[in-house]
């Protein structure tokens, strides 16, 4: 079938560099002689028939701004065979011939369903702070959120140091927690909590007494929010309930982390996965997610980015460990 509309929709959370990507899609796509239609409010857009067609002035001066300008919205209706066919029929009706989704885990799976069913081409942009897509080595979003968390620890830091305090320092999570583990080395902390490596009270409380003990009048934390063990807040209850004499502070960074000016890394990998999804449908390429793998474009298929989990490395704590006695 030959595509000559293409449309996009940003779903899910929203993550700095999304409209990066929007841009470098839009652009890709006039300048191969594609048409371009864009979804507003994610999934939900595309059931309520929430399309604009995109020229290559609706993107300019966008590259700078965090979230994203086609907004993003939950959509339950999409998880329904009723709210899909919906979808699809307003694609027919506005002419798009191919769907490209930028988002992370949730949207690609979305994504996936939708193409099975209605045989419709569709390229996945992994687009999430988290970084926990497998087949890519990094995510739009992810190194722009590793840096707020870096920055907004930097400053934590002089007010612990200052007061002599420990702090619990409650990061966005997931199954991993590779915002935890490598805000933590790069920050300076003592300590990380993530959910894919189990941390026992005895031996963090050990870790944060020997480190203060020895050579540091105060301590961070960063801990992966997790609902199963209670996130920064239990951490900090149970080192107040063991070590009254210890001064222990909570500090939840919140939705702070998906703000901001993506960083330069970020605007050059959407830039360069928004191309590729183009260059991929123009070779006849469909339900796929463009990742990127030592630096070069990869093409992972959508039951394998669905199936797989990105394994965080395990190594890494070893080095955070080592570096912050």
């Amino acid at each position: 079938m030959e595509i000559k509309c293409v449309g996009i929709v940003t779903s899910g959370n929203d993550a700095p560099g999304m409209n990066s990507a929007i841009r470098a899609v839009t652009r890709s796509a006039i300048y191969n002689g594609l048409k371009v239609k864009a979804v507003y409010r994610g999934y939900k857009g595309l059931i309520d028939g929430d399309i604009v067609e995109f020229k290559t002035q609706n993107v300019s001066n966008i590259i700078q701004f965090g979230g994203t300008i086609l907004k993003s919205s939950p959509s339950k209706d999409f998880k329904s065979e009723e709210g899909r066919k919906k979808a699809f029929e307003n694609m027919q009706k506005e002419g798009m011939d191919a769907l490209i989704v930028i988002g992370g885990d949730g949207s690609i799976t979305g994504a996936r369903i939708f193409a099975q069913e209605y045989d419709i081409p569709c390229i996945g942009i992994p687009a999430t702070i988290d970084n926990n897509l497998f087949g890519t080595d990094t995510t739009i979003g992810y190194d722009t959120a590793l840096n707020t968390i870096m920055e907004c620890v930097d400053k934590i830091r002089d007010t612990a140091t200052s007061h002599e305090r420990l702090f619990f320092v409650e990061v966005i999570g997931d199954d991993a927690g590779f915002l935890a583990l490598n805000g933590a080395i790069a920050a300076g902390c003592e300590e990380a909590i993530i959910p894919s490596v189990k941390t026992t009270d005895d031996q963090l409380t050990s870790f944060i007494l020997n480190g203060l003990s020895k050579s540091k009048s105060s301590s961070i934390v960063l801990v992966a929010a997790n609902e199963t063990d209670g996130g920064a807040l239990h951490y900090a209850e149970l080192m107040k309930s063991k070590y009254p004499e210890i001064d222990v502070r909570i500090s939840i960074l919140g939705h702070l982390q998906r703000g901001g000016a993506p960083t330069a890394h970020d605007r050059i990998i959407a830039s360069r996965m928004g191309a590729a999804s183009i260059e991929a449908l123009k070779k006849g390429l469909r339900n796929i997610m463009i990742g990127i793998d030592n630096d070069e474009i990869v093409h992972v298929p959508f039951s394998k980015v669905i199936r797989e989990n990105r394994i965080i490395d395990h190594d890494l704590l070893d080095i955070l460990h080592n570096i912050s006695i």
